[in-house]
């Protein structure tokens, strides 16, 4: 079984990065403009408006 990691992700509105659990079970939201990053999806989080920055062991 792969262990869950971090990732830092980038908002594609506004450029405000965030570190989250890439198996998030809630929606993520930019705090600084309010898009919508990333959304639970069972398993890994699907990331809606947002890129991978790198991905932290």
């Amino acid at each position: 079984m792969m262990a869950s990691r971090f990732i830092r992700i980038t908002c594609k509105d506004c450029g405000h990065e965030v570190v989250i659990f890439e198996r998030a079970s809630t929606v993520i939201n930019c705090s600084v403009c309010g898009a919508t990053l990333a959304q639970p999806a069972g398993g890994k989080a699907v990331l809606v408006g947002s890129e991978v920055q790198e991905v932290l062991e």
